[in-house]
């Protein structure tokens, strides 16, 4: 049984336009796309989706950052798909993301770093909520 995942392509992508070659490699990868948007996050939904970092001190950057510019968010499907997402993503910073990652060939430091991904199967569930109601997921 295939799992689904969430993933958000930044604005710093957005902005760079590989938004388009991101995508790509999500189906390269053999991902199946269930769900896709574009959106222009405001400050409260940047802050209550990220409100588990609310008391991290780059909390007020991040928001920030997630908000000077469109993002793609994705609800993606495959077997094990968190840890294949995690993996196709690369390590957290993009100075350390080796290339042949998204991170790696697309990001440029620890916050602009192309995409997020969840971390687990709960949040995965609980962020692809946020984003897409059922009739969005096809």
């Amino acid at each position: 049984m295939s799992d689904l995942t969430f993933g958000i392509i930044k604005p710093d992508a957005v902005a760079a336009n590989n938004s388009g070659k991101i995508i790509q490699r999500v189906l390269d990868s053999g991902f199946k796309v269930r769900g896709l948007k574009m959106l222009h996050l405001s400050d409260k939904q940047a802050e209550g989706f990220y409100a588990v970092h609310r008391e991290r001190p780059f909390f007020r950057s991040l928001v920030e950052f997630m908000t000077n510019g469109p993002v793609v968010v994705m609800a993606l499907e495959k077997e094990n798909a968190v840890t294949e997402w995690r993996a196709l993503m690369g390590p957290t910073n993009s100075k350390e993301a080796p290339a042949g990652t998204l991170r790696g060939d697309f990001g440029t430091d620890i916050e602009r770093n192309a995409v997020h991904g969840s971390d687990s199967k709960e949040n995965a569930a609980i962020e692809v909520s946020y984003f897409f109601n059922r009739l969005e997921l096809v």
